[in-house]
């Protein structure tokens, strides 16, 4: 049986994987003050990194509408698979929970599935490649379906950012949050609950320190034993290899993939930040 990943485009996987024919894209879109940046293959982050830098005005994103989900829908033949940003985060995980509602009435038969990440960036990228894994080997619909909600439930997402401004902003960070990393200039190493809501794990008060511990959190984790961890950075690839090393030296993963931020998450990770998820 074929099948096709839909995802939206806070999922970071690389262009190469983009091309392949396995996965589609729907982009979500962004606007810095007057100007508008459609998350698609076009987008160049170091230009709407820039962009973002010389904005004084307020910057914000839309979710892919319904329309935009049940057109990538109509175009696959065999199964579908559809991994959206956090529920608790975006829209776009009811954009597609609609569309693919609408999809179903219109087509009984076929098989479809929208799996809410409770995650983004690197965790939407993993959960891609999971479903790739599977479905590739094979396995009927149910069981791909069944062992992908598993992996979701049993999944970490943890990020350090240069800067919060943009989830500040965009109202991710409690005001408690926004008051300390605006006095002291702190980096906090940040993650996601297991609903997919961003919390702090600790605070360092450098780059290089918050790094050290935001791998001491993932050593402290059994879960991420034997497991392959996706990291994804924003324009800093020397930062990204070198926490790889640090990953690598201390915890049992089986392997560190590293990507790069496409559009909306380096809109929210901003110059220097990363994410990573196992």
């Amino acid at each position: 049986m074929s099948f096709k990943i839909i995802v939206d485009s806070c999922c970071d996987l690389s262009p190469e994987l983009l091309k392949s024919g396995i996965f589609h894209s729907v982009p979500l879109t962004i606007y810095v003050g007057e100007a508008e940046f459609r998350d698609d293959d076009t987008l160049v982050p170091q230009t709407l990194v820039d962009a973002m830098a010389m904005c004084q005005d307020a910057s914000h994103t839309a979710c892919p509408s319904p329309a935009d989900y049940l057109d990538a829908f109509e175009a696959v033949d065999g199964d579908i698979y559809v991994v959206t940003l956090s529920a608790l985060l975006s829209g776009s995980h009811n954009s597609a929970w609609q569309a693919a509602q609408m999809f179903v009435e219109e087509h009984p038969e076929r098989n479809i599935r929208v799996f809410n990440s409770c995650s983004a960036s690197a965790g939407e990228t993993l959960i891609a490649l999971k479903i790739s894994e599977l479905a590739s080997s094979g396995l009927p619909f149910a069981q791909v379906v069944s062992q992908v909600e598993k992996y979701i439930t049993e999944m970490n997402t943890l990020f350090v950012l240069e800067t919060l401004d943009m989830l500040r902003k965009a109202g991710r960070l409690t005001r408690v949050q926004s008051l300390v990393t605006g006095a002291l200039r702190v980096k906090l190493v940040m993650g996601s609950t297991p609903e997919g809501e961003i919390k702090k794990h600790t605070q360092a008060l450098s780059m290089k320190q918050a790094l050290n511990k935001l791998v001491d959190v993932i050593a402290a984790d059994e879960k991420h034993k034997g497991k392959v961890l996706c990291i994804a950075h924003c324009l800093c690839r020397e930062r990204a290899e070198y926490l790889r090393m640090l990953i690598l030296k201390s915890c049992q993963v089986a392997d560190v993939i590293i990507t790069e931020t496409r559009g909306i998450s380096s809109f929210y990770a901003n110059n220097g930040g990363v994410v990573v998820a196992y």
